[in-house]
């Protein structure tokens, strides 16, 4: 339960976030590939980055939807460093991606559901706890979970039933 009307608006406003991240991940699904989605939100609110995995149709292992998300929003703001934005990305971020969000100055990174096998915020790693880095990002996990992993295993049971044997 939030402790504070704040922490409430708060709250309610990353899960706001986290639904247009949702819908990146449904346009990658679309595409056919693993359904995450992210959006890149300024110190105002307004989101200035969208992205949502393409490695295998852009033929990119770089391609995860943080990524592309960050780029998008570089392009726009005109500038790599991201300082004051927010990244919500609908699956805990890779070793990849981490290293990205931490050269990019974001302030915050909101994610939804934990990666098990890779994922370098809470399950793997806390690659943003380490001591050797100059910058420090704020993070909050578990946003809209329960839907985002539901989705996810959905996504994989449905490709291992049409995969042939």
């Amino acid at each position: 339960m939030p402790s504070s009307l704040l922490e409430s608006t708060l709250m309610r406003s990353d899960e706001y976030y986290m639904h247009r991240a949702m819908d990146q991940a449904r346009r990658a699904e679309a595409a056919g590939e693993v359904p995450v989605g992210a959006v890149v939100v300024d110190r105002n609110g307004e989101i200035v980055g969208c992205g949502f995995n393409a490695p295998v149709s852009g033929h990119d292992p770089s391609a995860h939807a943080e990524i592309r998300a960050l780029r998008d929003a570089g392009t726009r703001l005109g500038n790599y460093r991201l300082d004051g934005c927010t990244l919500f990305v609908t699956l805990e971020p890779c070793l990849m991606c981490t290293g990205a969000i931490i050269h990019a100055r974001l302030a915050r990174v909101v994610y939804g559901a934990a990666e098990p096998r890779s994922g370098m915020v809470e399950s793997r790693a806390n690659l943003f706890a380490q001591p050797w880095y100059n910058h420090r990002v704020e993070v909050v996990g578990g946003v809209l979970a329960p839907r985002i992993a539901k989705h996810l295993k959905a996504f994989f049971a449905e490709r291992r039933d049409t995969a042939e044997p």
